[in-house]
């Protein structure tokens, strides 16, 4: 038999409202598993054992008075530390914002509540979200649950270990330029990047604005695809404070609506190489797709370069603007992760009102390009980073013959926060040393629902997830 904390959120709930076990129950499994595994993955950074009981106490008050229940009635969730929780720190890795408690919650986290979630506390992230890895001063690194000595990657890190390893049924994390779905691909968990202003951002720190309102974005994460959806319609909806925002309702789509969309997949971009043993989970993820009745064919977009470069204008060159300001005569307390980002954004000339506005349109009409040619493959299949989780500190890997740099081994991710798509993963393999390997499946904007769906086919036939042999 799975152990509770092990079990899909949707099998958790299932199961409270059945009244085989109690929501009391399950949160103290968690927070046993917490208390014993934290130690080793510092994923968990602020979590309150009494608050998390309170809650549970009181969905167990909710069954016993027949109230109408959520669908994630008593399942123990997480939060990443740059998203607000009423009473808890959301500090985002930075010292500069040591101690920062959140006076309440963002509108993704009161979502959650109001559907019946109890929030476990807050996960670890690296300063200020800017590194693919997760350390900082304040709390150390986050490790990964299938081998402690590499990363469970970044931003969202800590959000990956905690759902990876069991000590969340899942959580919520932020993605910039693959900060939640690099995370789910190196510990072997599922992740959606949404559109823009789906989910609110609101109550996001950094704030949500310019640049990182355009490019970044909130969302689930979990050890299923149908986890991941659950959370996803949850927090899905309209909010001012985010300035994406659209009235977009979520659409049904029928089975064999989705089974009509043709689907495009390459393994490389052509420039930056990926492990074989990352093409290999590709063109399985094309196989049995294939195999279940979808029209897939070798299909890779014109324009990947050119988004990769002008991601970097917005998230590298502008974000390091935007930052500047807030980090300047505070160098000293600053991680070394950090400052090197620093160096990498220095290197370049900040923006002029030209310059950003040119990054600006070049965005929108290589936008424009690309989705006119997804309208012969709405849907594509590719990987999610060159390689699969990297040991601590490293900043180079050798790649078919070919040195792969930091900053170039997550570009599979970057396009898509530059051109506002979609994007979701799913474990599809693993490495020679065991470590998982996820694909990504990528969709046309507000086409979340089409990408969740070929994302819980994929699952369903790739067969059940598999939990990291190492703590158990």
């Amino acid at each position: 038999m799975t152990s509770i904390h092990l079990l899909s959120a949707r099998e958790i709930a299932a199961q409270i409202r059945r009244k085989e076990v109690s929501p009391i129950d399950v949160a103290r499994a968690h927070l046993d598993r917490i208390e014993r595994l934290n130690p080793k993955l510092i994923a968990f950074v602020d979590y309150k054992p009494e608050v998390v009981l309170a809650q549970a106490r009181d969905a167990e008050k909710a069954i016993l008075r027949g109230d109408d229940l959520g669908p994630l009635h008593g399942v123990p969730v997480s939060i990443k530390s740059s998203i607000d929780v009423a009473g808890h720190l959301c500090e985002a890795g930075t010292r500069l914002r040591a101690g920062h408690i959140a006076a309440a919650d963002a509108p993704l986290v009161a979502r959650l509540r109001a559907a019946g979630a109890v929030i476990l506390g807050v996960t670890n992230a690296p300063e200020l979200l800017m590194a693919w890895e997760t350390d900082n001063l304040l709390y150390g690194r986050t490790n990964n649950p299938w081998d402690l000595n590499r990363t469970a990657g970044g931003s969202s890190g800590g959000e990956a270990a905690a759902i990876a390893a069991g000590l969340s049924a899942g959580g919520v994390g932020s993605d910039g330029g693959g900060s939640i779905r690099e995370p789910a691909h190196f510990c072997g968990i599922c992740g959606l990047k949404p559109t823009p202003g789906r989910i609110p951002s609101t109550g996001h720190f950094p704030k949500s604005g310019g640049p990182f309102a355009l490019i970044g974005v909130v969302g689930p994460m979990a050890r299923t695809i149908e986890d991941v959806r659950t959370l996803f319609e949850v927090m899905a909806g309209w909010d001012d404070g985010d300035p994406c925002a659209a009235p977009v309702e979520l659409r049904e789509i029928h089975q064999t609506a989705v089974q009509a969309v043709n689907i495009g997949f390459f393994s490389d971009d052509g420039r930056t190489p990926v492990t074989q043993e990352t093409r290999s989970a590709v063109r399985r993820a094309a196989s049995l797709l294939l195999g279940c009745g979808f029209h897939v064919e070798p299909f890779r977009p014109e324009g990947l370069e050119e988004a990769r470069q002008l991601w970097w204008e917005l998230f590298g060159t502008a974000g390091g603007m935007i930052l500047g300001p807030m980090l300047s005569g505070h160098e000293s307390e600053l991680s070394p992760m950090l400052r090197e980002f620093q160096t990498w954004t220095n290197a370049e000339p900040a923006h002029t009102g030209e310059s950003l506005l040119n990054a600006w349109l070049g965005r929108d009409a290589l936008r424009e390009k690309i989705l006119l040619q997804m309208r012969k493959y709405p849907v594509l299949l590719c990987p999610t980073a060159a390689i699969p989780a990297f040991r601590h500190g490293e900043r180079e890997w050798q790649v078919e013959g070919k040195t792969v740099k930091y900053l170039d081994a997550w570009s599979y991710c970057e396009w898509f926060n530059l051109l506002g798509f979609p994007a979701a993963v799913v474990p599809m393999g693993y490495s020679d040393q065991g470590l998982p390997i996820g694909v990504q499946i990528v969709g046309r904007p507000w086409q979340e629902q089409v990408v969740l769906a070929v994302a819980e086919k994929l699952e369903k036939e790739r067969g059940p997830w598999q939990a990291p042999p190492l703590l158990d």
